[in-house]
């Protein structure tokens, strides 16, 4: 009986797998290829469309810089004015979008928290290099205490600080989806600084009258860049820490520069500067004595101004005036009297 051997013919699958495989993977590895690229589509075109491209837009907006070229405040009444401010934007241009427009507001950035006190609305604008953002608007007062508060600042101080904040959209050329954003800028303004460099000149008085018996021309330097329609302004008058009468400025509107001239008259009481000019200390002044303004009341097309008014009477407004010549054309005499044991 001849010797019998093993069957090497077997059926199993199993030596075969793995070239099998292989063999599948050359075949379509173009399928394979195009299942990782749906995959990457479907996770990396949504992390950048809604990660990275807001994250760019919101920082290229951070990085540009706001400018503000001059505030206009006029037509002031009681619960409202009109507003316009012309600005300048700079910002990097490398990606074309543009910002919707969207309802800014001011803050008072001198303080800590910021005090908001008005809304203005923005136009639309684009990513140019340099773009002008002009605004005019009426405006209604909705807090005159905060409006108050900022107009005082400006006043008394060489600068004022003005943060600008809104919500808007931006949109980025060639994607249609709106990626949200904020606008905020903080920029720093030159405040009126007390109207330091006040001069009121060629006085006139008149030593019989009670009333209107001074009358002279303000010059009122304005070094920020706003225009400030006041209107009808009456100062309480002191000299020597005392109260003297009242001075008034008709149709007062201070624009940007030093060419603010305005006539300026007041009821004041004749006694004590007549007794200043003769007496000691000030007769020896050559009839140059100084004064002190406050602010009293403001009134404009009939309505008062409280934010104005308020502010104007948060200081003192130092002034010196040179009376010698006008008392001496009224026949008041102007020096040390030698004679009067002072």
């Amino acid at each position: 009986m001849a010797d019998s051997k093993p069957d090497t013919t077997g059926t199993g699958t199993g030596p075969i797998a793995a070239p099998a495989k292989k063999n599948h993977f050359k075949r379509f590895w173009w399928a394979y290829l195009l299942a990782f690229l749906v995959v990457a589509i479907v996770v990396i075109v949504p992390s950048v469309l809604l990660v990275a491209v807001p994250r760019m837009a919101q920082q290229r907006l951070n990085a540009a810089k706001l400018t503000i070229d001059g505030i206009a405040i006029t037509h002031t009444q009681t619960n409202s004015l009109a507003i316009a401010i012309n600005s300048t934007i700079r910002a990097d241009d490398s990606v074309h979008a543009t910002i919707d427009p969207f309802k800014g507001t001011l803050y008072l950035a001198n303080i800590d928290p910021p005090l908001a006190f008005a809304q203005v609305d923005f136009p639309q604008t684009s990513s140019a290099s340099l773009q002008a953002v002009n605004v005019s608007q009426e405006m209604q007062v909705l807090d005159v205490g905060a409006l108050t508060a900022f107009n005082t600042v400006l006043l008394s101080n060489d600068s004022v600080s003005v943060q600008v904040k809104g919500d808007t959209h931006i949109h980025v050329r060639g994607i249609s989806r709106a990626y949200s954003a904020t606008f905020d800028k903080t920029v720093t303004l030159k405040g009126l600084n007390n109207f330091q460099g006040l001069t009121i000149l060629d006085p006139s008085i008149s030593a019989l009258s009670t009333t209107n018996n001074f009358n002279a021309t303000a010059h009122i330097p304005n070094p920020s860049v706003l225009t400030l329609e006041i209107g009808n302004t009456t100062f309480t008058t002191y000299f020597n820490g005392s109260e003297i009468g009242q001075a008034t400025i008709n149709d007062l509107v201070l624009y940007p520069g030093n060419n603010n001239v305005f006539p300026i008259r007041g009821d004041i009481q004749q006694l004590p500067i007549i007794n200043a000019l003769t007496q000691q200390p000030f007769c020896e002044l050559n009839g140059t004595l100084p004064f002190q303004l406050l602010g009293n009341n403001v009134a404009n097309n009939g309505q008062v101004i409280a934010y104005f008014r308020d502010a104007l009477a948060s200081t003192n407004q130092s002034v010196t005036i040179d009376l010698g010549n006008a008392a001496r054309k009224v026949g008041i005499p102007v020096g040390c009297n030698t004679t009067s044991g002072n």
